[in-house]
């Protein structure tokens, strides 16, 4: 039967790719997401146990509460028997107290309404605080990843881990997790007492408990996976809506407009179909909860009464059994209620687990060191890498980049050279040989350290939400307002930030939205100016600027560069005719090296590409 309801949304949809890069996948396997309760509850009680001094004011508070609500039933039921007993005395109702009785019953009530308040304001702050914590552990986790996880998962879908799923845990540790403990301590103390009052009756309201297990075994075995197909479709819901939004241009620009939201609906459509059978089985529960209680209830009753009117029991102890059969099978009910809650908590702990149990970026060996100053002397000695198992991205790639050199990266797309400079910069590290920094191999230096030597400068230029000035201050944190705009004025920006209103101090929205491509790009340039690195890497670094402006650049860079090892990655080969070396790279492997006019005289395949582009440009 779960598979005629899973079935319908489990079939792969098509996705549309709006730009990913080919080297940015990864060989790794996504570790599978099956996990069992146990040890997700016992990771979420890990979280929990932080705060044991509070956790336990808070478990005994609800001891507490729970005794009241079982004193409230038999004070009510004692106190109808006496009633019946006093009203045959013409005084005994004046002289039995009753004022005092109905004073201590309002009491009891009243402390056990306190104490519920106050044990769930206390779980609530020790929830959100477990939530937080995992949250941050989440984040921090996240930073910590090596750069082929987010090769292989959507942004959105990762988001939702962060957002969604840890959401659910909360609504379940604020709503859930008290009232499981509230709800054994009331089925332990109710039969406890009703097993004391009358054991018949007890086992003849214990009946229908059998029917309830078996119905919720039934049902929960079926809406267990359903709950966590629900949240696997919206993790990809959202990833497809963080990549068509990001994608707008494109999508508009090949009109695709209809097939984007055809393929939203399909996914939409998974989600209507898991939640709709998710919801609708676990609806079952409380249906057949409240039908079995009612079914309890008029068993105590019927039976109850006959016992009463053969003097075997009394009025008040119907009473009392008729209160505590509902309190038996309302902490059930309760249960079955927030199932859904539990399901959709435990499925969502399972993802925000998964990612945390990645595998981290390697750390770096014992004896790895962080480097003090860099001459920039960079050697690749038989250097071969993949992504994947089969086929090599590169292969046997041997190179020297003498310290103060600029080393030019040229070839067709896909050839590796942005994988080349992930090597170098340890996103990867090589299946084999050898890659070494002033002499000393890069494994053995730390990874910050080795990052901290270096400044990027991408093709597509990522800008922070904040403002001008702190993001080219995101090069440098420590450098002053002089130091940013001096950096400013070398990339060309500083012309264009003081015409903007509010000038450096403009305030940039999400992902540097509101200005244009080329205008990003001088701000990446000037921020990689102010880190002043050791070696500089950029990948096709004026590809958004316009003729006029990237002379002005190359001016700005060539001053940068100077003293620098630089790789520069470029497609428009006139850009890169001043480079030391130019390093050809075709399907993985190093063609061709040397200075643009030595390549020119061998009349290779560089040649033929730099004469290709100068047709076109002619054309």
């Amino acid at each position: 039967m779960l598979k005629v309801f899973t079935e319908p949304f489990r079939h792969p949809r098509p996705k549309i790719d709006l730009g990913k890069s080919k080297d940015s996948g990864s060989g790794r396997k996504p570790k599978a997401k099956a996990k069992n309760w146990s040890g997700t509850l016992s990771r979420i009680w890990a979280y929990l146990a932080r705060r044991k001094g509070k956790l336990a004011l808070v478990l005994l508070m609800v001891m507490f509460s729970s005794g009241l609500a079982l004193l409230g039933p038999y004070l009510l039921g004692v106190g109808v028997d006496r009633f019946l007993n006093d009203i045959k005395d013409p005084g005994g109702l004046v002289d039995s107290g009753w004022m005092y009785f109905l004073i201590g019953l309002a009491v009891v009530y009243v402390l056990q309404a306190l104490t519920t308040w106050l044990h769930n304001i206390w779980m609530i702050g020790i929830a959100q605080e477990t939530v937080y914590r995992m949250r941050m552990d989440l984040f921090t986790h996240l930073h910590r990843l090596p750069i082929p996880f987010y090769g292989k998962r959507q942004q959105g879908e990762i988001m939702s881990r962060l957002t969604n799923d840890i959401e659910n845990v909360s609504s379940t540790l604020n709503s859930s997790a008290i009232q499981i403990f509230s709800s054994v301590l009331t089925l332990i103390g109710t039969l406890t007492v009703m097993l004391w009052l009358s054991p018949l009756l007890t086992l003849l309201t214990f009946l229908v408990v059998p029917l309830m297990m078996l119905g919720m075994r039934w049902i929960t075995r079926r809406t267990g996976p359903l709950f966590k197909e629900r949240q696997r479709n919206l993790g990809d819901l959202n990833g497809y809506i963080e990549e068509t939004l990001s994608g707008q241009r494109i999508i508009k620009a090949f009109s695709q407009e209809g097939r984007v939201i055809r393929e939203f609906d399909e996914r939409n459509q998974r989600i209507r179909l898991s939640g709709f059978w998710a919801q609708s089985i676990s609806g079952f529960i409380p249906k057949l909860m409240n039908g079995l209680n009612n079914l309890s209830f008029a068993i105590v009753a019927g039976i109850g009464g006959i016992m009463a009117i053969q003097g075997h029991i009394t009025i008040g102890v119907i009473i009392i059994f008729e209160s505590y059969a509902r309190q038996f099978t309302r902490p059930l009910n309760d249960l079955a209620n927030q199932w859904n809650t539990l399901l959709s908590a435990i499925a969502g702990a399972e993802r925000v687990f998964e990612v945390l149990d990645e595998e981290v970026e390697a750390k770096d060996e014992g004896a790895a060191v962080a480097l003090k100053s860099v001459e920039g002397a960079v050697t690749f000695n038989n250097v071969s890498f993949s992504y994947e198992k089969d086929g090599d991205t590169l292969d046997g790639i041997s190179f020297e980049a003498k310290p103060g050199e600029m080393i030019a990266l040229v070839g067709p797309t896909g050839a590796g050279k942005t994988t080349l400079i992930q090597l170098l910069s340890r996103f990867y590290d090589p299946n084999s040989g050898t890659i070494t920094l002033d002499g000393r191999d890069i494994c053995s230096i730390r990874r910050e350290s080795l990052r901290a030597q270096m400044a990027f400068v991408l093709q597509d230029s990522f800008l922070f939400q904040g403002t001008i000035r702190e993001n080219i201050r995101f090069g440098r944190l420590d450098a002053t307002d002089e130091e940013v705009e001096a950096a400013a004025k070398l990339a060309n920006a500083h012309s264009f930030i003081v015409r903007m209103k509010d000038g450096y101090d403009k305030m940039l929205k999400p992902d540097g939205s509101g200005i244009s491509q080329g205008q990003k790009q001088l701000l990446a340039i000037a921020r990689a100016i102010l880190a002043n690195p050791s070696m500089l890497v950029l990948d096709e670094a004026t590809s958004s600027i316009d003729t006029v402006t990237e002379i002005k650049i190359q001016e700005g860079l060539q001053r940068l560069m100077k003293g620098r090892t630089s790789f520069v990655i470029a497609h428009r080969l006139n850009t890169i005719r001043s480079a030391d070396r130019i390093l050809v790279l075709k399907d993985g492997r190093l063609l061709e090296q040397g200075s643009h006019d030595e390549l020119l005289k061998q009349g290779g395949f560089y040649s033929d590409l730099y004469h290709g582009q100068l047709k076109r440009a002619a054309m």
